[in-house]
């Protein structure tokens, strides 16, 4: 049956990147979409970015921000897509001039996977193992708890890295859990790195999508996907990774969990949003901050209880992020990120 509410617009437009973890993102939300509107019409616009062009250097070393979305956010600009699907973690602090993160969706699993032939954990790995990632946050925290492993890089979409790990190149790969979930790999998965050992990417696990700032047909269309938990979660670790200058390709982390009152720890609730709708939720952030090696790794938390309205309590999620940002930069961390961002 038709939605009551069916906007006036008749034709949505996706853009996308074409990997099999990117295309399964735009179809999950194409799919919710439809769901709710049948009667619309809705493309697939299969874009390659320069994060999938080059895959022989690691991502830190690439520079700019915005490798895997600027192409997408062009079509945009052009009118040629309509909205874009998002991996939040790739999506840069700052977005360009008339474009807006309009929804949130629902977060999955935020942790890192720890997938490998022979080993069923980190502890297991025996001394000066292999380990790939692309990732100087997993990097850094790998080091600083097994400062004996061998940290190689790995590039290429999941498949490819799959591969090279089967080809015997790693001991162990560490890839999102839910990534390896959406495209049904669940199964390469030997566990999951605690969330105290190895804190999560910005946004690991959620899916955000783009649109024209202003374009209210299709913000209207897309309301019903916006998750208000996560979304507050979300805003306090951006505003984290914002304060610090922070792209995507760099030693930080960080991870809010929405918690009820009465609740002190979350360590083992991978969803993150225990709370309700009420006043008197408890937004608990950490964040973090590493050199590669691991030598250094800078941990800072704040909780904040949040009272008002979903606004409100967003720009008091923002602060949140802001205040933990800046004991990690009385730490230090300032330091250690200018190193990563004019090497010597």
């Amino acid at each position: 049956m038709s939605n009551p509410q069916q906007p006036a617009l008749t034709t949505l437009n996706i853009a996308t990147r074409q990997s099999p973890l990117a295309l399964w993102q735009a179809e999950h939300i194409r799919d919710r979409l439809l769901a709710l509107y049948p009667e619309l019409t809705i493309n697939l616009l299969k874009i390659v970015t320069k994060g999938d062009k080059i895959l022989d250097t690691p991502l830190a070393k690439i520079g700019g921000k915005g490798l895997f979305v600027k192409e997408l956010e062009q079509a945009l600009y052009d009118k040629q897509a309509d909205i874009a699907v998002h991996s939040l973690k790739d999506v840069p602090m700052q977005l360009p001039e008339g474009l807006t993160l309009g929804v949130y969706c629902k977060r999955a699993s935020p942790t890192d996977a720890f997938v490998s032939n022979t080993y069923d954990s980190i502890d297991a790995l025996p001394q000066g193992a292999v380990v790939g990632t692309s990732s100087l946050r997993r990097q850094c925290q790998i080091k600083a708890y097994r400062p004996d492993l061998q940290i190689k890089t790995l590039r290429g979409n999941v498949g490819t890295r799959l591969g090279k790990l089967d080809a015997g190149e790693y001991d162990a790969i560490i890839l999102a859990t839910s990534g390896l979930q959406r495209i049904e790999l669940d199964e390469r998965i030997r566990g999951e790195l605690d969330i105290d050992a190895c804190l999560p990417a910005v946004g690991q696990g959620a899916l955000a999508i783009e649109c024209r700032d202003g374009d209210d047909e299709v913000l209207k269309l897309l309301a019903p996907l916006n998750d208000d938990k996560a979304r507050i979660r979300l805003i306090a670790e951006r505003a984290l990774n914002r304060h610090l200058e922070g792209g995507c390709q760099v030693p930080i982390a960080a991870y809010a969990v929405l918690q009820m009152a009465d609740e002190t720890d979350a360590n083992n609730d991978h969803n993150g949003d225990n709370g309700n709708n009420d006043n008197g939720n408890v937004l608990w952030l950490r964040g973090r901050v590493g050199q590669a090696d691991g030598s250094k790794l800078l941990k800072a938390e704040k909780r904040v209880t949040l009272i008002g309205t979903q606004d409100e309590q967003e720009a008091q999620a923002n602060q949140l992020g802001i205040d933990v940002a800046d004991m990690l930069l009385a730490d230090g961390a300032g330091d250690i990120l200018a190193a990563i961002y004019h090497p010597e």
